[in-house]
């Protein structure tokens, strides 16, 4: 994930320069610290992962005793989510957004749950021999598909942590070519279909799967 500061904001994204974003899932009030001006992007609540997190909380999937990762979490809201649902979740960035993904993560699950949620580093395609392969029954992604340079190294890492029992989750805006560029290679190596659309929001959720042998037939 890109982490870029941006000195100044539109109308649109004045909502990204407030300190607190507040959200309400799972019973819960999450509030969630952000921090445009030093990290940028990765920490900054995106609509695709309030749509993403609202898709879960829908029971699209089963998340309770699942093992959950979410990637490029940013302000780990997705992770925060499916771990207050029951989920066992990875939360995952890289190295110099944790202290920040952290103390979110540890701000917003009570006690009880927090031992569900774990913080741990990973960079696309590079320390991957971190993780056993087809660790997880769930990957998740919110809006981390937009840097064209990411996309060979994010699909070696959906591939080594997936087993053909796991279940992605993306959430995206389709903005560009690159966006429509990035799900033909994950239709090369996956099985892709599109499971939901938030119109006012103007987010797609993508479900992949590793094909089997008979579905490559």
């Amino acid at each position: 994930m890109a982490l870029v500061p941006y000195e100044t904001a539109g109308v649109g994204l004045q909502k990204f320069h407030k300190p607190l974003a507040t959200f309400s899932f799972a019973n819960h009030t999450i509030q969630i610290r952000q921090d445009w001006r030093h990290l940028g992007v990765a920490a900054v609540v995106w609509d695709a992962a309030v749509v993403l997190s609202t898709y879960l909380e829908m029971g699209a999937v089963e998340l309770r005793g699942c093992s959950a990762v979410e990637l490029g979490a940013g302000t780990g809201l997705v992770g925060i989510v499916a771990a207050l649902l029951g989920a066992q979740v990875t939360i995952t960035d890289r190295k110099v957004a944790l202290e920040f993904l952290k103390a979110n993560v540890e701000a917003n699950l009570p006690p009880h749950v927090q031992p569900k949620a774990v913080v741990k580093e990973l960079t696309w395609g590079q320390n991957l021999a971190n993780f056993s392969p087809g660790e997880f029954d769930l990957i998740l992604g919110a809006d981390i598909i937009y840097l064209e340079e990411t996309f060979t190294d994010l699909l070696q890492t959906l591939d080594h942590l997936c087993s053909e029992r796991s279940v992605i989750l993306l959430a995206c805006r389709i903005r560009y070519e690159r966006d429509s560029r990035f799900l033909a290679m994950l239709e090369r190596q996956f099985s892709v279909n599109k499971v939901h659309y938030d119109p006012e929001k103007d987010v797609h959720i993508y479900k992949a799967h590793k094909s089997s042998p008979k579905e490559e037939l």
